[in-house]
């Protein structure tokens, strides 16, 4: 069973793999025999990561980029390439918030979300999954949503349009990809206090959140390692393109 999940020989592009859920996700995979390009724009953390994978026994570098530039994405490209001929996986999991309500919000703060959450996530897939056909590597695309993508949340307008934004991103290049052997999946994470969403846990906020969860608790960032290793994974999920993903304590399946 254990060969189902087997990442040795793969390389992995984790995008905002030194963000908390990021980076768990990263060490997952890591942890399963892949090696790990840790992508973000703050290359200390970056590091960080890195040597928490390294101590585990397992191989990554630290890349910096910005995924709204897509110069920076070509550049980055370039030197993941270098380091390791190419990748088979990339996770998407970049992530901007604000609490700004709706009336207040201005048009730099919406482009400034939407560059990170959902352009940046179209053109990294344009720079990557692109190279991926030029090499006849088949693979994996997973992107990482949100529960606000499909119930738009209170108080994070702009990060729900584009959390929705990349479900049907998802969907689109898993037919667009396909025949290339590379598959496109998406996990909508539930509540993992994080940086973006630790400024509006209020008190309130947090029993309302528990009263829609059926777990009644926050995730843990080690609880989205299983999804991301399983459609990393060609053996484990080699049926599996298109689907949206919830790990959410069922927070999904709640209405009153």
């Amino acid at each position: 069973m254990s060969a189902l999940f087997d990442l040795s020989g793969k390389t992995a592009v984790a995008i905002g793999g030194n963000s908390v859920l990021g980076s768990s996700m990263a060490l997952g995979l890591a942890e399963h025999g892949a090696q790990v390009a840790i992508v973000g724009r703050d290359v200390e953390k970056a590091e960080k990561v890195v040597q928490e994978i390294e101590t585990a026994g397992g191989s990554a570098k630290a890349f910096q980029a910005d995924v709204s530039s897509r110069e920076s994405l070509e550049q980055l490209a370039k030197e993941i390439e270098q380091w390791s001929g190419g990748w088979d996986i990339l996770l998407n999991a970049p992530g901007k918030n604000s609490p700004t309500p709706f009336f207040d919000i201005d048009m730099e703060e919406w482009d400034d979300i939407m560059d990170v959450n959902l352009k940046g996530l179209v053109q990294t897939c344009q720079v990557f999954a692109k190279r991926m056909i030029e090499q006849g590597r088949k693979g994996s695309i997973i992107n990482i949503s949100s529960v606000s993508s499909t119930t738009p949340l209170s108080r994070v307008f702009t990060y729900s349009v584009s959390k929705a934004g990349v479900n049907s991103m998802t969907q689109f290049l898993a037919r667009e990809f396909a025949p290339h052997g590379i598959r496109v999946n998406a996990i909508i994470p539930g509540f993992f206090p994080a940086e973006q969403n630790r400024k509006i846990l209020s008190e309130d906020r947090i029993n309302s959140i528990m009263n829609h969860t059926p777990m009644n608790r926050f995730g843990e960032p080690d609880e989205l390692q299983g999804a991301a290793v399983w459609l990393a994974s060609d053996k484990a999920s080699s049926f599996v393109t298109g689907t949206l993903i919830r790990v959410d304590g069922g927070f999904g399946s709640m209405t009153i």
